[in-house]
């Protein structure tokens, strides 16, 4: 189950975010009136303007600082414009007045965007791990070289071999 955080500063467009998501069942609403209360959560949906700001910069805040996939509805007239600002951080924005059909494609689309992402920083982390474990071996094989006077294939295979007789 996937949370959203459904961001809107007046009531009536909070209402209307969470009609939008009545018909998305793998999808846990939650509701904030401010940018300060939405800096959780794994989908954050933006009704543009905001009590407090307009969404935009919130929205950037969100994406560079947080994994969450967000989703920015503005005014129609604006939403040209706004996107140039905030899609190279990741940010979708949709125009409003929109429709379920849309609204549910927009969802699908970030969640998945997001879950790509997710997967490619954890393959990130995978191999910065398996750098610094090269960069270990290699320390340690240049010190077995310069200390023990051994050869490269050498100090390989002693530290196979150590490995191996401790089984790491």
């Amino acid at each position: 189950m996937v949370s959203a955080l459904l961001v809107s500063s007046s009531e009536k467009g909070r209402e209307m975010l969470r009609e939008l998501m009545r018909g998305v069942p793998e999808i846990s609403p939650a509701v904030a009136a401010s940018g300060a209360e939405a800096r959780r959560l794994d989908l954050v949906v933006i009704n543009a303007p905001l009590s407090d700001e307009l969404g935009d910069g919130l929205s950037c805040t969100l994406a560079m600082d947080t994994s969450a996939g967000i989703l920015l509805l503005v005014r129609a007239e604006t939403a040209d414009e706004i996107a140039e600002k905030v899609e190279d951080v990741g940010v979708m924005v949709l125009g409003k007045p929109l429709g379920r059909a849309m609204f549910y494609q927009a969802l699908k689309m970030v969640a998945a965007a997001r879950r790509r992402v997710l997967g490619l920083k954890q393959e990130n982390r995978k191999l910065q791990s398996k750098i610094e474990e090269i960069r270990l071996v290699d320390r340690a094989k240049c010190m077995l070289i310069q200390y023990l006077s051994m050869t490269e294939s050498q100090a390989h295979r002693y530290i196979e071999k150590q490995a191996m007789n401790t089984s790491k």
